[in-house]
C-alpha cells in the first residue's frame, strides 16, 4: 500500500449542514473512500485507479441552487500522508477512562487504552461522533455480549467492546482501506474475540447480536435499519450516530417501525448517538 497514489479533493460547502452529509453520501456512492470534515467543509479522499475524469458529473449537489461548493484537488502519496497524520494525530480521552492514541504517544494514566494507526480511516476518536459512541459504550454493560460493529473504520469501537468484556465481535466495512486497517488495529490492541470482514449488510442475513453499533450516516442507517434489526436479539441494544440532531424524529420513526424504543440520546456539536432497545 506504500505507494498507493491518492488525489485529495478540498470542497468548501455553503451552508455547511446539510450540505457537507449530502455531499459525503454522495460522493461516497461514486468512489471516493475517506473523508474528513473541515471547518469550510470537507475534504475527500479517492485513489488516483478509481478516479476518471467524469466522476464528479453525478454529484446532484454540486448543480444544486441551495448550495454553494466550490473545490481545489492535488494528488497525494501514501507516504506523505501518514507523515501528515503522525505530525497532527493528538492523543483523545474520553471521560477520563478511555484514551485512543498513536503507537508514538505516551501511556496514559486510563481504564482503557487502545492504539491506533488511523490513516486513511474514519474514527480516530476526533469525530463527535466516534466520541459520543465511545461514551455508549463506556456507560453499558458489554461482558459476554455478540456485537456488531458496522461501518468499523479503523476498529476502535469493536476494540473497546472486546476492552469491555464483549465476544463474539464482527466489525464490518465495505471500505477496503477501512478493513485493512482495522485488522491492523485490532491485531495492534491483541483483540482476539474480533472478526473483521470487508463488505455492507447483505453480509448480515442470518447473523445474531446483542448489540449492534452503527456509526455510518443517514441515508444508510435508513437503507439498511430494518437489515439492522433482523440481526439484533430480542432485549437486544442498538447504538447508531453518524447524523445531526434535527435528524432524530427520522430516525426514531424507521426504528419505531421495527418495534425499537429510543431510550437515550447524547449530543456533542449538534452531532448526536442514539440508543434503541428491541
Amino acid at each position: 500500500m506504500s505507494n498507493t497514489i491518492y488525489l485529495g479533493y478540498y470542497f468548501k460547502v455553503k451552508p455547511l449542514q446539510p450540505g457537507v452529509e449530502i455531499l459525503i453520501a454522495e460522493l461516497g456512492y461514486a468512489g471516493f473512500e475517506s473523508f474528513v470534515e473541515t471547518e469550510e467543509g470537507v475534504t475527500a479522499y479517492i485513489q488516483k485507479e478509481e478516479y476518471n475524469e467524469t466522476i464528479l458529473e453525478d454529484i446532484q449537489i454540486l448543480k444544486s441552487e441551495e448550495f454553494e461548493i466550490t473545490y481545489t484537488s492535488d494528488e497525494i502519496e501514501q507516504t506523505n500522508w501518514n507523515e501528515e497524520w503522525e505530525k497532527n494525530f493528538n492523543p483523545i480521552i474520553v471521560d477520563d477512562k478511555c484514551s485512543v492514541r498513536a503507537p508514538f504517544h505516551d501511556k496514559p494514566n486510563t481504564d482503557f487504552d487502545i492504539i491506533i494507526e488511523p490513516k486513511m480511516s474514519f474514527g480516530t476518536g476526533h469525530h463527535e461522533t466516534t466520541h459520543m459512541m465511545i461514551q455508549h459504550i463506556l456507560k453499558n454493560e458489554f461482558v459476554d455480549k455478540s456485537v456488531l460493529d458496522m461501518g468499523c473504520g479503523t476498529g476502535v469501537l469493536a476494540i473497546l467492546a472486546e476492552m469491555k468484556g464483549a465476544k463474539p465481535i464482527d466489525a464490518i466495512d465495505y471500505d477496503n482501506w477501512c478493513y485493512l486497517n482495522s485488522l491492523e488495529n485490532v491485531e495492534r490492541n491483541n483483540a482476539k474475540h474480533i472478526t473483521v470482514v470487508e463488505g455492507d449488510a447483505n453480509l448480515l442475513p442470518g447473523r445474531h447480536y446483542d448489540i449492534v453499533i452503527a456509526n455510518i450516516n443517514r441515508n444508510i442507517l435508513l437503507n439498511d435499519l430494518k437489515t439492522y434489526t433482523d440481526t439484533l436479539n430480542a432485549n437486544g441494544i442498538m447504538f447508531l450516530s453518524g447524523f445531526y440532531n434535527e435528524d432524530i424524529p427520522i430516525i426514531e420513526a424507521e426504528c419505531n417501525k421495527y418495534g425499537l424504543k429510543h431510550v437515550e440520546t447524547l449530543e456533542r456539536n449538534n452531532w448526536v448517538a442514539l440508543k434503541f432497545e428491541k
